[in-house]
């Protein structure tokens, strides 16, 4: 399955529009983005998860960390719209309900033409890339322990093996 994501700027708003998957593979782009967005002063967020097939705990994580990086900003809103039961039952699951608001119409504002991310990431280094998906992989579970702390016991042993990935020089054979 084919899995992008759409992004654009409506008024104030930022549009990002998940086609396919949300996953550990496109989480990296969607936070350099948003990261990018915010510090030019974007303060709310809307995904569109309308034609998205599903998330991981990874591609969630990275939702948490935008909305409680607004939330530490003291303003700003991560909504999430066309959210069918499946998506709000993952999201719900994880408490993530409590720090951004779940629709399942799209909301009053129309969606903006949107643009890809790019697929591929710089190149750079096999080993090197690996630690910087395992970086944001663990980033965004802690992320999902922050928004709500009865996620630790789910993802303890998962943050567990990412921080010893992390620690653990590879080795040559």
């Amino acid at each position: 399955m084919q899995s992008s994501i759409q992004v654009g700027v409506n008024g104030k708003a930022v549009w990002v529009k998940v086609e396919g998957k949300g996953n550990f593979l496109n989480s990296g782009n969607f936070k350099e983005f948003a990261k990018e967005m915010v510090q030019r002063g974007y303060r709310e967020f809307v995904i569109d998860l309308e034609n998205c097939a599903m998330m991981d705990s990874t591609f969630m994580g990275t939702m948490a960390s935008v909305a409680l990086r607004l939330k530490e900003l003291g303003h700003g809103h991560l909504h999430v719209v066309h959210c069918g039961q499946r998506s709000r039952d993952l999201l719900t699951g994880l408490g993530l309900d409590q720090i951004f608001q779940i629709h399942s119409n799209g909301a009053a504002a129309a969606a903006p033409k949107t643009e890809a991310l790019p697929d591929d990431q710089p190149a750079v280094e096999p080993s090197q890339q690996k630690q910087q998906q395992a970086q944001q992989m663990l980033d965004a579970h802690e992320a999902l322990c922050e928004a709500a702390p009865e996620n630790f016991s789910r993802f303890k042993d998962v943050l567990e093996y990412l921080k010893q990935d992390l620690h653990h020089e590879p080795t040559t054979k």
